[in-house]
């Protein structure tokens, strides 16, 4: 990078930009129109780590969205919940067994999430646990995606 900063462009309603910052190799603009976050590597990657890598904003996002799906069905329901708290983890692993990998190893994502109820009834926890399966983020991730790319 030649340290020339970028001011962050414009976005369209309803449009999500990243753009390059111009400070550090990686340093990005998250941008939505109401909202400007960061987006970084760590150090260890060759980042400047002034923001959250890519992965965890998609644990991120993941985290987010069952907290706010299981606050929805807890309120509509009228369960008691003082406070729900999501901590969520990423990993490739290989595949251990596999019958159609040939001889090449195959990496698989992993996302640990662990989800803590505070203030839920023991009763409520297992139909909560299976809304957390629910939530609009984690279907995304589960389903088949298509993701269509062009120049701009």
């Amino acid at each position: 990078m030649s340290g020339t900063r970028f001011d962050a462009p414009p976005v369209a309603t309803g449009t999500v930009v990243v753009a390059e910052t111009g400070d550090g190799r990686f340093a990005q603009y998250v941008l939505d129109g109401r909202h400007q976050l960061a987006a970084d590597e760590p150090a260890s990657a060759g980042g400047d780590d002034t923001g959250p890598g890519p992965y965890e904003l998609l644990l991120m996002a993941l985290g987010a969205c069952t907290s706010m799906t299981l606050r929805l069905y807890a309120t509509r329901k009228q369960m008691p919940l003082e406070r729900v708290i999501v901590r969520l983890r990423h990993a490739k692993r290989y595949i251990e067994d596999c019958r159609d990998c040939g001889d090449k190893p195959v990496m698989l994502d992993h996302i640990q999430r662990e989800i803590e109820l505070v203030g839920a009834r023991e009763e409520d926890k297992p139909r909560l646990l299976d809304m957390a399966d629910k939530c609009p983020v984690h279907r995304t991730l589960t389903s088949k995606i298509v993701i269509d790319t062009r120049l701009a």
